[in-house]
This record gives C-alpha cells, structure tokens and sequence, in this order.
C-alpha cells in the first residue's frame, strides 16, 4: 500500500469520525435557528450516536462480505447525501431523522481498519494503523472546531453541508485510489450479524473491554455534549466556536497513544486500563472547577477535558489490544461487538448528561463521570484476572492444541 492511500484512508477516517462530534458545537446554534430548546436540539448528537451504533452492528459485518472499494465508495456517497439533507433540514425532527442516516453511514474508519490491515505489508502494519488512529483522533478534534467556528459564522447548517460536500469528493477519491479486493468472507449476512453476539456470550474478556470502554465513552460524551451549554451560558458567555478552540489541547492526544500503545505492547493492557481509569477519575475532579467561570475555570477546563481525552483514548487502544488477541480469525466481528457497546454508551451519555445538567448543572455532569468511572474500576480492581504470560496474549481455551 502507497503512502498516498494510506494518508488518503486517514484522512476519510478522519472525516468519518468527525461527523459524529461536529455537532456537538453547535447544538447551541440549532437550538436558536430551529427555536427550540437547547435540551430538544441536543437530541441531534444522540441520534447521530444511535445510528452510528446502528451502523456498526448492521453494516460493519458486510466488510467481511462485500469488496470494500465499493463498499466504501457507497457508504461515502450515502452519508454525504445524509449530511446534505441534514443542512437542508426544515424542522427539528427532520434533522434528528438525518442525524440518524448520517450516523448510520459515517462507519467508513471501521472499514477501513481491515482492509488496512489485508494491504499493508506486516512489516508496515503498526504504523500504518498508527497513521489511521491518528487520522481518526484529529478527525475527532477538528471537527468541532470546525463546526464551531463555521457554525459561528454562516450559521448551523454550514458545518453540515460543507462536511457533506468533503464526503462526496472523498468518494470519488476513494474510487480512484482503493485496490480492488475480493470479499474476504462468504458468509451469509445473517451470520455476519449473529457472530458478534455469540463472541460476546462467549468472550468474558471481550465483554469486560466493553463494559470498561461503554462506561468511560459515557461519561466522555456527557462532557463534551453538556460543554456546549457550560461555555455559551451565563458562566462564560462565549460562542459555539470556543468549544472548538477547547478542543484543540486535546492533540496532545495524537503524541500521548502512540505511547500508550508501546506500554501495552510491554506491560499489557491491564496496567494502562488502571492508569487510564484513574486518569478520568482525576479529570472529573479538574472540571468540577471549570464550574466557576474566568480564567480560572477555563484554565481548568482545558486541562480536565485534556485528561479525559488522553485517558479515553489510551484506555481504548488497551481495551482494542485485549480484543484483538482473542481471536485472530474473527477482528472484524469483534470489533463490531466491542465499538456497537463502546457507542451505545456513549449515546446513552449524551441524553444522560443533558438531562443531568438541566438539574444540576456542571457539577452534576462530573459526577455523572466519576460515577460512570467508579463502575469499571471497581470491576478491574476486583475482578480475578487470568495470569499474563506476555503482552497481549491469552490462555489457551479448553481443548486447543
């Protein structure tokens, strides 16, 4: 694989993954041009997680059937459309009803993490991974402030429709310069769908990276949903485009997991999950500060929301290493089972967090994060683990050779 299809792949992830944060920033400036409540309006970013969660379980499972050019070329072009449709949107329902399709296609990056993995030499493989994580953790950061500062700009429905004209022209792109392949699997589609659920039945490892990675997803959503209303209320008074600019400490985040992945390569994923877990124990402590405004407060923000993404990030890339060892053989469903729960929870944050901040404020969304914290680091402090014998490896199951 060239170096320009790799960079070519992290860029679509990026932009893939960042149509699931973008409107985070702007929820605030939905809320005022569709006259509704902020509450209402924030419904958009859960249903943008809904359908992408959606779209993990249903559609992620054809990677393994169809040849992903064309696969990824279809997905590209429907959530650009999607997109389109959302900036074009009349009334609040509509734009929820698109968020869901847009949600629902913007999967490309979990397509193309296996075909990566198929084209790239195994000598290449670590760091063409490396370059993709990296495209879809600046996707994440950028795409709010872009959306922000856009949004701030010429409105709430730019952000939409200029990220749906970059996924139309990526489409193209991507049919120009993706190798043709052959579909890896020809599995029917319904047992593409079952495998997933069966792995996690039968998996208490993967189950366990799901419930760690669910749980600190949550609480990251709640954050970054419920920052919106923190900056742009009466605390700050600021505009949409301040939680874009705030986002931007976070690409320390791009130099802090390529670390954390030598660590787990070293020490193994459970030591980083502790470390991960008490890392956004801590950031919901810095935060509760950001509750008082001024520089103080905003200083405190930037530094809590820095943690979180760091510790998110890393604890994810420890929770994918566990996955991943499992079962060579099947990646892809595992993947599917472990991002379908990682983003189910991250969607449940985000209502759970509105909601929270409607009664209690800022305070109450840090409490919502350390509590959602406290559930998978309470399960790893006391759950009886099997001993490592090297990083990233695992017992042999009953009856292998």
């Amino acid at each position: 694989m060239s170096r320009r299809t790799v960079m070519v792949l992290a860029v679509t992830c990026a932009v893939a993954v960042g149509n699931i944060y973008f409107p985070q920033a702007i929820v605030p400036l939905i809320a005022s041009g569709l006259h509704t409540s902020v509450a209402s309006a924030s419904m958009v970013v859960t249903a943008t997680q809904i359908g992408y969660t959606a779209g993990i379980f249903l559609l992620v499972p054809l990677g393994d059937r169809l040849p992903y050019r064309p696969f990824l070329v279809t997905l590209l072009v429907l959530c650009g459309l999607s997109l389109l449709a959302a900036g074009c949107a009349p009334t609040l329902p509509v734009l929820v009803a698109a968020g869901l399709l847009v949600g629902a296609t913007t999967v490309a990056a979990q397509i193309i993490a296996p075909l990566a993995a198929a084209l790239a030499a195994d000598d290449r493989r670590g760091a063409v991974m490396g370059t993709l994580l990296s495209g879809s953790t600046g996707g994440m950061l950028l795409a709010r402030t872009f959306s922000g500062t856009l949004g701030e700009w010429l409105g709430w429905r730019a952000p939409y429709l200029g990220a749906g004209l970059l996924a139309l022209a990526l489409a193209a792109v991507l049919a120009r310069t993706v190798p043709a392949t052959t579909a890896p699997s020809r599995a029917p589609y319904p047992a593409l769908l079952a495998e997933p659920l069966r792995l996690l039945r039968t998996e208490p490892q993967l189950r366990r990276s799901c419930v760690y990675q669910a749980s600190v997803f949550a609480g990251f959503s709640a954050v970054w949903t419920c920052l919106a209303l923190l900056l742009t209320g009466p605390s700050y008074g600021l505009g949409g485009q301040a939680v874009g600019l705030l986002a931007q400490a976070g690409a320390a985040t791009m130099l802090c997991t390529p670390l954390a992945g030598r660590l787990v390569d070293r020490k193994g994923p459970d030591p980083v999950n502790l470390v991960c877990l008490l890392g956004v124990l801590l950031s919901a402590v810095v935060l509760t500060a950001g509750a008082g405004g001024g520089v103080t407060g905003l200083a405190a923000l930037t530094l809590g929301t820095l943690l979180l993404d760091i510790a998110m990030q890393s604890g994810m890339l420890a929770n994918q290493s566990r996955v991943f060892a499992l079962r060579p053989d099947a990646r892809g469903r595992l993947n599917t089972a472990y991002m379908t729960c990682a983003y189910l929870g991250g969607s449940a944050g985000s209502w759970l967090g509105v909601s929270v901040h409607g009664r209690a404020g800022w305070w109450g969304v840090c409490v919502l994060l350390a509590l959602l914290t406290a559930v998978p680091l309470t399960f790893h402090l006391t759950a009886r683990r099997p001993a490592r014998s090297g990083a990233g490896m695992r017992l042999p199951r009953e009856g292998a050779c």
